[in-house]
């Protein structure tokens, strides 16, 4: 059997993967006509900060799973969609 290791993941590292992720829904999100204010809203918030905010990464911010869901839900589109070109570190 194969021996499995542990890698470390350095910050710059998630940075990648928050940095990939924000920009994939953007792409989706802008391929299908919302705006970030509707799209902030139709998830539940009162403005489109959390968007805003989670797609370019601005003040560390970035999606949660649940976010990531309901954008899913509300783009129609498969979660793995966000997780597009992420590469493996």
């Amino acid at each position: 059997m194969k021996s499995l290791q542990f890698r470390e993941f350095t910050e710059e590292d998630i940075q990648k993967i928050h940095s990939t992720i924000g920009k994939n829904v953007a792409k989706i999100r802008k391929e299908k006509g919302i705006s970030q204010l509707e799209l902030g809203l139709a998830i539940g918030h009162k403005s489109a900060t959390v968007v805003t905010k989670s797609e370019i990464g601005l003040e560390n911010k970035h999606f949660s799973i649940e976010h990531l869901y309901r954008i899913a839900c509300v783009l129609e589109v498969k979660i793995e969609d966000f997780f597009d070109e992420l590469e493996y570190l």
